[in-house]
């Protein structure tokens, strides 16, 4: 795992490229701590940086900048290609100078071109590829967007890297706000593909290649790959086998993704939350090991949030060495200064905390750890999806005026008084229509009562803030996402629609980028079998009932885990891996908050607006209503907008992310 930067300038300011190289390279030095190359044509004005942590053959060998045999070529890469023996197999004798998947890489784009060559690497990767024989600079992204990769012009330069931080160290970057990227980011808690919270620069598309002629040319960007090609070519031609049949294909296909990404030159461990997904990777993972595997969890305190008994249950029935840490407010408070230097852009999950905790917690036994992230958008196991077709089943058969008093009805009830009545009634409850923090969810049903279909009932679930463009001043939120669910539910049926959405937008933009900052700013690589492409390729050929049964998401996925794990340590209810921000913001986060929240504070940049956010805040503090999604995206946008005042400001933030990593 490493970090790539660079860029095409055809004139050149005071500092030397090189320089300008250098602190693009040093900016990403928590991505990759044991080496570092740049590389500078100065006929074409294209330069490379590069930071490597050394993961497969830990010789000089791996050192980037890397040059072609030829010597056409030159490849900055971030990633792991895990079929690279496969490649270098079928590609037969060659003059190999080591065993580095690069090296792999550039003879087989040698031999059959970017496009066909990256249509055989399984793995995650982003990259550039400067060809000097046709002077074309191409920029690739693995296809479910694993691996980060931004890009754009600053004057009249083109930039690239996987973090906004190395861009931010070229001397032309401004870093002027986009307040239409902003308005997203109320909505969703994160900056959707391709926008950037940054004017002038974009994130590369998921399973894309982006090819540039020269410095101020406009990108050309084709998909090799897309999510939605493969769900309709999965849903065209399903698979007609028995339960028995599907199992085990999906088990050996999944045995097979998680032995390639065990393989490495250093310690490789797993996190493990205690959920399907996660013990059914360590389970995998411990069945073809010859010894134990090391496993993380991070525990609260607090009841509702807390998955650390369920993972040490299963840590001990599978017999993994594990290790657990419980988390304290306290603990929250030491992160929350460092997550604007991590994220680059604002971003909102508030499982990035424990995120963090647990990559910082592996790192000090591994190098890699593999992460169960991916099931719930590829085989169904998010309560949503169930949730939002129940409801709007419902729902649709109501007038819009008894649709209202539902809501007000709904309302009526804070948040803690519902849980404590569920609580009171729990034992006569089957465990199937048990949910965690129900006083939420009634709360997100009122919310759901203003919705005309079952595609804007969806949106409404995954919206963070209803009207983005009252808060951010002068925006004009674009659609892309409310776009893809209509167009997705074009092609599935709503079940599949929703988790095609997920797939093509949450997954990518949220859960992953949550994933390769908190592990990269520790330096971990963290992997994900359950997104091997041809783990999500076969999933989608399966027909819904294997996924989504009797009212369970990720049946099949449960089904192979049941081989490993007995059911009474799985089948509970789904908390997830936040963080009780809620509750820590009436308490121990409460003196940041309210700095934050002030009315000076939201009014001075002239970028939001004081009135709906001071009584957002005023309604959580009385517990009318839990705020915490919308207020932490406002808390956590204040936050990094302090840290990034100003291009200079952004320029010094790296320290904070090393600081991170050491600590």
């Amino acid at each position: 795992m490493c970090g790539i930067a660079g860029f095409w300038q055809t004139t050149r300011g005071p500092q030397h490229p090189l320089e300008i190289l250098s602190r693009m390279a040093d900016s990403l030095a928590h991505r990759g701590p044991d080496d570092s190359g740049t590389f500078h044509d100065g006929a074409s004005g294209v330069g490379f940086a590069f930071r490597r942590l050394a993961i497969l053959d830990l010789s000089p060998q791996g050192h980037q900048p890397m040059r072609s045999a030829s010597g056409r070529y030159v490849i900055v890469f971030n990633g792991e290609v895990y079929n690279c023996e496969e490649i270098r197999a079928e590609i037969g004798a060659h003059s190999w100078r080591g065993h580095a998947d690069t090296e792999v890489m550039l003879q087989a784009i040698e031999r059959w071109g970017l496009e066909a060559a990256v249509q055989r690497f399984a793995g995650m990767f982003a990259f550039a590829l400067w060809d000097r024989q046709e002077q074309e600079l191409s920029l690739c992204r693995d296809r479910l967007g694993i691996k980060p990769l931004y890009y754009g012009h600053v004057g009249s330069a083109f930039v690239f890297a996987s973090e906004l931080k190395a861009i931010a160290r070229h001397p032309d970057f401004q870093g002027e706000i986009d307040r239409d990227a902003l308005a997203l980011y109320m909505r969703h808690s994160y900056v959707p593909t391709p926008h950037c919270i940054y004017k002038d620069l974009h994130k590369l598309e998921p399973g894309c290649i982006l090819a540039l002629a020269s410095a101020t040319a406009s990108p050309q960007i084709r998909h090799y790959w897309s999510a939605k090609d493969a769900a309709v070519r999965g849903l065209q031609s399903p698979l007609n086998v028995s339960d028995a049949e599907a199992i085990q294909q999906l088990h050996e296909t999944l045995s097979s993704a998680v032995r390639q990404r065990m393989v490495a030159d250093v310690p490789v461990g797993a996190f493990l939350s205690g959920g399907i997904d996660s013990s059914a990777v360590v389970a995998l993972m411990q069945a073809q090991s010859t010894r134990q595997v090391k496993t993380f969890t991070i525990g609260f305190r607090e009841e509702g949030y807390n998955e650390a008994k369920r993972a040490s249950a299963v840590a001990a029935y599978l017999k993994t060495d594990h290790t657990e840490l419980y988390l304290t407010p306290d603990d929250a408070l030491d992160v929350v200064p460092l997550l604007p230097a991590m994220y680059d852009e604002p971003f909102a999950d508030s499982s990035q905390i424990p995120t963090h905790l647990i990559s910082s917690l592996a790192r000090q036994r591994v190098t890699v750890s593999l992460s169960g992230d991916g099931g719930d958008e590829v085989f169904g196991g998010y309560y949503r999806y169930l949730f939002t077709k129940r409801v709007w089943r419902c729902l649709s058969r109501l007038p819009v005026p008894a649709r209202d008093a539902v809501a007000s009805l709904l309302r009526t009830y804070r948040p803690a008084q519902i849980d404590r009545g569920f609580q009171a009634v729990t034992p006569f409850i089957p465990p199937i229509l048990r949910v965690a923090n129900p006083g939420d969810k009634f709360h997100k049903l009122a919310r759901l009562c203003s919705a005309k279909t079952i595609e804007a009932a969806y949106y409404q679930t995954l919206s963070r803030c209803d009207e983005p463009t009252e808060v951010v001043l002068g925006s004009s939120e674009p659609t892309n996402i409310r776009d893809s669910i209509a167009d997705a539910s074009r092609v599935a049926n709503i079940e599949e629609a929703m988790m095609l959405t997920d797939l093509s937008h949450y997954l990518p933009d949220d859960i992953l980028v949550k994933l390769d900052r908190a592990s990269m700013a520790n330096g971990l690589e963290a992997r994900v079998p359950l997104l091997d492409h041809r783990v999500v390729e076969f999933a989608w050929r399966l027909p819904l009932r294997f996924k989504i049964r009797n009212g369970t998401g990720k049946w099949i996925l449960r089904k192979i885990l049941y081989d490993y794990v007995p059911r009474n340590l799985l089948d509970r209810p789904k908390m997830g891996f936040a963080a009780p921000i809620d509750r820590w913001l009436r308490g121990p986060l409460r003196p940041w908050a309210e700095e934050q929240l002030s009315e000076s504070r939201l009014a001075k940049d002239g970028l939001l607006n004081p009135d709906p956010i001071r009584a957002h805040w005023r309604r959580h503090l009385s517990g009318e209503r839990n705020g915490q999604d919308f207020l932490w995206n406002v808390l956590v946008f204040q936050d990094w907008l302090r840290h990034n005042a100003s291009a200079r400001t952004h320029r010094d933030l790296p320290t904070a992310v090393a600081a991170a990593a050491a600590s």
